[in-house]
């Protein structure tokens, strides 16, 4: 128990710090070939901070563990809303400008009922069994192309003056090689923090439901709470936001969609209605949120998103 404790200790920090690498390598590549920074942000940064759970996705379910993954993305996409933004809006009230009220949050309100819904077959579709197939799978990564389309889009219209551009941070030799290593560490990082989180599981006799939704889910979104923390004490409301939201679009749709597509299917076994509900419920209060107390996100509305994960973990441990 012990070596799987240190050992899953030590793959969130090559996860964590792999991700770091990671965006870092990649971001200096992408300014070596001149890409606009807005979309250096909006891309590589999101999918940098959800490369951990991508990473442990894959791992999960390439090896059996479906139950890792669904928690895996939906402990992750609670925590960092209910979690995350309460805290970071008990630092500093959050305030959201008017195109992420009117565009990005509702498409976070849309993705995750449309997970629900493709969820749940018995219910819309008729089916003998609730499961996420491959087909499910590549719907949920269809919707992901109207964001990247979205992004792509918003780049363009938000374009910075040549004098603004920055200067690559790495040459592009050491840019692709910490793009390579920041991949390594976050492959082996994986491997380490599935298979001992398992173990414990077994261990302790906790299902691998409870153990995703709770410390691998945290692990994972150690990089979201870092980046999140630090931007409310600096006052950047629009990367605080944006990395809740983008991280959230990205756990969705790719961390579960590619490996539900490569590797098959998750069955019903691998949830409890309880996660959905929540899912959609920290998604809505996101958007409620949002658009009262003239578009900011108060102490007093981050204390309740913060109450509300509290009651959600502790039902976690009872049902």
């Amino acid at each position: 128990m012990f070596w799987n404790i240190l050992l899953l200790i030590v793959g969130f920090i090559a996860l964590i710090k792999g991700a770091d690498i990671f965006v870092d390598g990649a971001s200096s590549t992408a300014q070596n070939f001149k890409v606009p920074k807005m979309l250096i942000g909006l891309t590589i940064v999101a999918f940098g901070t959800s490369a951990p759970e991508l990473a442990v996705s894959m791992s999960a379910l390439a090896s059996g563990s479906s139950d890792m993954v669904l928690g895996n993305v939906i402990g992750s996409n609670i925590l960092n809303i209910l979690l995350i933004l309460g805290i970071a809006a008990l630092i500093k009230p959050i305030a959201v400008k008017d195109n992420t009220v009117r565009k990005e949050l509702p498409l976070v309100l849309l993705i995750s009922t449309l997970l629900v819904v493709l969820f749940l077959d018995t219910v819309f579709a008729g089916a003998s069994a609730n499961q996420i197939t491959r087909s499910d799978g590549i719907v949920i990564i269809l919707f992901f192309s109207v964001f990247l389309y979205y992004l792509l889009a918003l780049a363009k219209q938000k374009k910075e003056p040549k004098s603004t551009e920055e200067e690559p941070k790495f040459k592009l030799g050491k840019s692709l090689l910490f793009v390579l290593i920041g991949l390594a560490a976050i492959i082996i990082g994986s491997d380490l923090v599935v298979d001992n989180a398992s173990s414990i599981a077994s261990a302790l006799g906790i299902s691998e439901r409870i153990i995703a939704l709770t410390v691998i889910a945290f692990g994972t979104s150690l990089p979201e709470l870092v980046t999140t923390v630090v931007s409310a004490k600096k006052g950047e409301q629009d990367l605080l936001v944006g990395n809740i939201i983008g991280s959230n679009i990205f756990n969705i749709c790719l961390v579960l969609g590619i490996p539900v597509v490569i590797f098959g299917g998750i069955a019903e076994s691998s949830f409890q209605m309880l996660d959905l509900v929540m899912l959609i419920v920290s998604a809505a209060l996101l958007f409620i949120f949002s658009k009262t107390s003239k578009q900011k996100i108060s102490r007093s509305e981050g204390a309740i998103m913060l109450a509300v994960f509290a009651v959600y973990y502790t039902l976690v441990f009872i049902i």
